[in-house]
């Protein structure tokens, strides 16, 4: 795939995904958008691709929407004035798509609905949505250069790209409550002991500590296991009861149990490397209709 806001790179079965826009500190764009939603609703289904990294090029990872483009700089159309029902029924409609739903959000419900795990490598600048299009992935790992920022207030908006969904279940309410109503700049060592990132690097050894992690993840595992595991952490916990859990996790292991399972269970037994097959594309169908 070739697009006009970023770089990717697929090398043996890592994904590659650079936010390509250096001169603009990778400034996000309703393009960029775009083209990040097809790129990880393509991700997710291409056997090749095992796990996604996404950095940004030059000195930032991304340094918030472009405020520099005519008319209404997020893309949303002013003559639109739907009510709350009227969005969710048409979802999907073009105009409704394209006019009201923010950006942001669109990219990171295709990064949560994914199969494959997401780490974000935050080489420099995160700030806006170039920080919330992060919380939707599985990992954020960040350069001592990093800097972060959700720094909507500073501007008249709002939190968007569901991370008052996201945020709070990162760092806590009350934690994700200041740094939106201050919107400061935060160094990625109070970062990661609020536990938004997994870890932070020296700058020149950011991406082959990304990488070195990132292979740990899909070395000798089954894809099809990783799919499941993914959306069974990041769905189950909001169901009311563990119950619910116990009825998702049986069928799961009902499954496994008779592909990969086997293998993985002769594997160690005959203490050897697994091979595992079952694809993380086409899961049994109880998970087609559980992940819609």
């Amino acid at each position: 795939m070739t697009y006009q806001t970023l770089k990717l790179d697929l090398d043996d079965r890592l994904l590659w995904v650079r936010l390509n826009r250096p001169d603009q500190m990778n400034a996000f764009t309703v393009e960029m958008a775009d083209e990040l939603e097809a790129t990880f609703r393509y991700a997710s289904l291409d056997e090749a691709i095992r796990v996604v990294v996404v950095t940004g090029e030059g000195r930032a990872f991304c340094a918030g929407m472009d405020l520099s483009v005519p008319g209404n700089v997020f893309g949303l159309d002013e003559t639109l004035d739907p009510t709350l029902a009227e969005l969710d029924a048409g979802f999907e409609e073009s105009g409704l798509r394209d006019g009201v739903r923010d950006t942001g959000g669109r990219v990171t419900l295709a990064i949560h609905d994914c199969r494959k795990p997401v780490i974000a490598a935050i080489n420099g600048a995160a700030v806006g949505v170039g920080a919330t299009m992060t919380l939707a992935m599985d990992f954020r790992m960040a350069s001592t250069a990093a800097r972060i920022g959700f720094v909507f207030n500073k501007i008249g908006i709002v939190p968007e790209a569901c991370s008052t969904w996201f945020l709070p279940r990162l760092v806590g309410l009350q934690q994700a409550l200041e740094w939106c109503y201050t919107g400061d700049i935060l160094k990625p060592e109070a970062c990661l002991q609020a536990g938004l990132l997994r870890s932070v690097h020296d700058p020149e050894t950011l991406l082959a500590e990304v990488e070195a992690f990132a292979r740990r993840l899909i070395t000798h595992r089954s894809p099809a296991a990783i799919a499941m595991t993914r959306h069974m952490m990041r769905r189950n916990p909001a169901l009311p009861d563990p119950r619910q859990a116990h009825l998702i996790e049986s069928l799961a292991m009902l499954h496994a149990s008779q592909g990969d399972g086997k293998e993985g269970v002769r594997a160690f037994l005959e203490k050897r490397d697994p091979e595992f097959s079952a694809p993380a594309s086409r899961l049994p169908g109880f998970a087609e209709a559980w992940l819609g």
